[in-house]
């Protein structure tokens, strides 16, 4: 019977490091264009200034390279797999940083709220269940982008509860379901959601558009502000 070779994590560093930082991938995320991965926050920042790949210099996008970004839910259940007590570390640092940017004035505990992996816009169902939610949570506000003589504004209208708080994983497709389902939009209806001004795109987090767009505006900025109107067809 053939000995197994019995591999250190060292042997995958090339494989689950980072090009930018030298660290372990956090938050795995791939530029499509060239497939290389670099830590969300490392390649997020570097877009700031520039708009070409840190590692091969391929340009990315002309004018936004953060729509050519995608995570890598797979490659970080890997990393988390091989790294000890890596995935317990980011988890809380996660909630930290949340507890911290967390509005003090709206009124709740500290840790994140046990609640149900939901959209919730303030209406209290089935207060006794216990679905033991733990993930960070997030205040936002759905505000309807109203534009004169557009399209399909006669059926896109303002919502009557347009606090919402939701898990900071959640993205910007949920969100459009959400507004759907509570609007009661026809199924093959299309919205746009917009941060700052710029459309985002289906996959974007919360937590992506909160680091990448909403905190730009100061820490008073809360909660983030997302707008919505019929999508708009520019081709």
């Amino acid at each position: 019977m053939a000995a197994q070779r019995k591999h250190l994590v060292k042997d995958f560093n090339h494989f689950i490091t980072c090009y930018v930082c030298k660290g372990y991938l956090i938050k795995p995320t791939t530029v499509t264009e060239c497939l290389h991965t670099f830590c969300k926050s490392c390649i997020v920042q570097h877009f700031e200034d520039s708009n070409d790949c840190p590692k091969c210099g391929i340009q990315v996008h002309e004018t936004n390279p953060l729509e050519m970004l995608r995570l890598d839910n797979t490659l970080e259940e890997i990393i988390f797999k091989l790294v000890p007590g890596l995935r317990e570390k980011e988890e809380q640092q996660e909630i930290e940083f949340w507890k911290k940017n967390k509005s003090k004035d709206n009124g709740e505990e500290d840790g994140p709220r046990s609640k149900k992996p939901r959209m919730d816009d303030e209406d209290e169902e089935g207060g006794d269940q216990d679905y033991h939610r733990s993930d960070p949570q997030i205040a936002i506000c759905l505000d309807c982008l109203r534009n004169n003589g557009q399209m399909g504004e006669n059926i896109v209208k303002g919502l009557m509860k347009k606090f919402i708080r939701c898990s900071t994983r959640v993205t910007v497709g949920t969100i459009k379901k959400f507004l759907s389902l509570k609007l009661k939009l026809p199924s093959s209806y299309e919205l746009d959601v917009l941060c700052n001004g710029e459309i985002m795109g289906k996959d974007h987090t919360m937590e992506f558009i909160y680091m990448t767009r909403w905190r730009l505006r100061g820490e008073n900025a809360y909660p983030m502000v997302l707008e919505y109107r019929p999508r708009i067809d520019f081709g």
